[in-house]
């Protein structure tokens, strides 16, 4: 499984690709505003600075909701760097979109997928990934895991090439539970990421080895 982190914040890119285990970046118009990145040509600029910190495919989403606004942005999105996917929403022209983009040799993110029939639909227009919101889905009171589950099952049976990148993470446990599932991918914040290094006997049995070396 690769691990994405899905944020605009530069410092925590760098801390999760200096621990040598980070594949791709997840962005979105929150997380840029959240880093005080507004207009066309910043938010461009801060995508080139992600692209050169990190070898692999960064995620950059639309604004547009028609199909002539969707192409118009992300082939300008694409044009930034090789290793940008596009990230469309899961709408009516989004799937449009999307089937554009793949004949055209753009790759995509679909983004917003809640269940498998949307994440069917993505995958026979050919996204590159399917990003269902797992943590917004336990929110609802249904079982957001289940789903990558139910969605690997059903690629898996038919063939769909699609990634699926488990989304909306909100804990080192979902992580776990994601790659158990057949999660393709998780993209989270910094700190469920660091929270896989933690355990109390680890702590419990480095503080044991440094007090025996002391002895020797």
């Amino acid at each position: 499984m690769k691990f994405f982190i899905d944020t605009a914040n530069l410092a925590q890119i760098k801390e999760a690709n200096d621990l040598g285990i980070l594949d791709g970046v997840t962005t979105n118009p929150s997380l840029m505003a959240k880093e005080g990145i507004k207009g066309e040509e910043a938010i461009t600029n801060h995508y080139k600075t992600i692209c050169e910190m990190v070898d692999g495919d960064i995620s950059a989403e639309v604004l547009g909701t028609t199909f002539e606004g969707i192409i118009e942005e992300g082939k300008k999105l694409a044009a930034i760097h090789p290793n940008i996917i596009v990230k469309v929403p899961m709408i009516k022209e989004g799937v449009k979109a999307i089937k554009w983009f793949t004949d055209n040799g753009i790759k995509t993110n679909c983004t917003l997928i809640f269940s498998a029939g949307q994440a069917i639909l993505a995958a026979k227009a050919g996204a590159s990934y399917v990003s269902p919101f797992i943590g917004r889905i336990d929110d609802s009171g249904w079982d957001g895991v289940e789903l990558i589950g139910q969605i690997s099952r059903i690629y898996k049976l038919q063939g769909y090439k699609t990634e699926i990148l488990a989304a909306s993470i909100r804990t080192a446990l979902h992580i776990v539970k994601c790659a158990e599932a057949g999660a393709d991918v998780c993209t989270c914040p910094l700190e469920p990421i660091l929270g896989l290094l933690k355990h109390p006997l680890t702590d419990i049995g480095l503080a044991k080895f440094l007090e025996d070396a002391k002895k020797m």
